[in-house]
C-alpha cells in the first residue's frame, strides 16, 4: 500500500477509535488511552534509532522531558495552542538530538548507550536547577476544562496524541520502505561493510536521532496539560525508557508494526494494572510488568512476537 493511502487508512481507523471511545461514555478511557498513545510515539521513536539502525537508546526521558519543558517555558513567556507548543518541543528535541548524534554516533554498542544515559542525566541535573520553570521544585498550569466542539480537554488531548501516533506510524513505515530504510538496515546489519560499500552512515545516523528526538519530544510536550503538574522527577521517570525499549522488542523491531504490537500489549497491560484491586498499593507494579514480560519473551521469543510468526511461517512452508 502506498503511503498517502495508507495515511488515509490510518486516519479512517483512528477516527474510528476516537468514536468508540466517546460511545463509552466513560473519560477514564481517554486518560488511559493518551498514556498507551504517549508509549506508542515513544516506542516508535525510539525504533527508528534502536530498531531500524541498530544503535540502543536509553535517553527517552531526556528528549521527552525536552519537551515537556519546552512547553513549560513557552508557556510562560507566550499564548500558544498545543499543536504549536508539540511542534515547538519536537523542534527542540531534534536539534539535542541531532547534536547528540554527532557528538556519540563516533561511539558504537554499549559506549553510545551509556553517552544517552549520561545525557540524560546532566539534562535533569541542568533542569533541576533552572528556577525559571520551578526547579526541583516543578511547575503547574490551570488547564482548561472544556475545549469547543469537542468539550472535555481529556478527549482533545487523547485526540492530539491519537493524531501523532498515526503520523508516528506513517513517517516509520515510510521510512522501512525507502532508500532511508536500507541504509538504516545496512548500518544495523555491519556498519564497517556499510561505509565501504559508500553508504553515508554518518548522515543516515544523524538522521535517524534527529528524528527519533523530534517525535519524542512531540510526546512530552503535552505532558504538562495532561497532569497539570511538571517537575524533574516525573518528567525524567524510568518507565519511559523502560517502555520505550521494551515494547519494541517485544513486538519486533525490524518493523513499524512490532512496536504497535508491542505497545498495544504491554500498555493495555499496565492501565488493567493501574486500576485492578488485585494490584492495589503496589505504585511500581508497571515496571515490574515490564520486566517480567520482557523476560518471558526473550527468552521464548528474542526476535518479538513478528519475529516469532515469521519463523513458524518459515517451518510450515518447509
Amino acid at each position: 500500500m502506498r503511503n498517502h493511502l495508507f495515511l488515509v487508512a490510518a486516519l479512517a481507523v483512528g477516527a474510528l477509535v476516537f468514536f468508540l471511545a466517546r460511545s463509552v461514555g466513560n473519560e477514564y478511557v481517554f486518560v488511559a488511552g493518551y498514556v498507551v498513545l504517549q508509549y506508542l510515539v515513544l516506542a516508535t521513536a525510539w525504533n527508528i534509532l534502536g530498531g531500524y539502525t541498530g544503535y540502543v537508546n536509553f535517553g527517552t526521558p531526556a528528549f521527552f522531558a525536552l519537551g515537556a519543558y519546552s512547553t513549560a517555558a513557552l508557556t510562560k513567556l507566550v499564548t500558544l495552542p498545543l499543536p504549536a507548543l508539540m511542534v515547538a518541543g519536537g523542534v527542540v528535541s531534534g536539534v539535542i538530538g541531532l547534536a547528540m548524534g554527532y557528538l556519540t554516533l563516533r561511539l558504537r554498542g554499549v559506549f553510545f548507550s551509556i553517552a544517552t544515559l549520561a545525557l540524560a542525566v546532566v539534562l535533569k541535573t541542568f533542569i533541576t536547577n533552572w528556577s525559571f520553570i520551578g526547579g526541583s521544585k516543578g511547575t503547574y498550569i490551570v488547564r482548561p476544562m472544556t475545549v469547543p466542539l469537542l468539550g472535555s480537554y481529556s478527549q482533545y488531548l487523547f485526540l492530539l496524541m491519537l493524531l501523532l501516533s498515526i503520523g508516528a506510524i506513517t513517517i516509520a513505515r515510510s521510512i522501512e520502505r525507502s532508500r532511508l530504510g536500507y541504509g538504516f538496515a545496512a548500518i544495523r546489519d555491519d556498519e564497517t561493510a556499510a561505509e565501504a560499500s559508500g553508504v553515508p552512515t554518518l548522515k543516515l545516523k544523524l538522521i535517524a536521532t534527529t528524528l527519533s528526538g523530534a517525535l519524542m519530544g512531540m510526546a512530552g510536550a503535552p505532558y504538562l496539560y495532561y497532569g497539570a503538574y511538571l517537575n524533574p522527577e516525573s518528567a525524567f521517570t524510568l518507565d519511559y525508557a523502560v517502555n520505550s525499549i521494551a515494547m519494541p522488542l517485544i513486538g519486533g523491531t525490524t518493523s513499524w508494526i512490532g512496536p504497535l504490537i508491542g505497545t498495544l500489549l504491554l500498555g493495555g497491560v499496565q492501565q488493567w494494572a493501574s486500576v485492578s484491586r488485585i494490584f492495589e498499593g503496589y505504585p511500581q507494579v508497571n515496571v515490574l510488568l515490564v520486566g517480567v514480560v520482557l523476560v518471558l519473551f526473550v527468552v521464548a521469543a528474542p526476535n518479538g512476537i513478528l519475529g516469532l510468526l515469521r519463523s513458524r511461517r518459515r517451518r510450515s512452508t518447509v
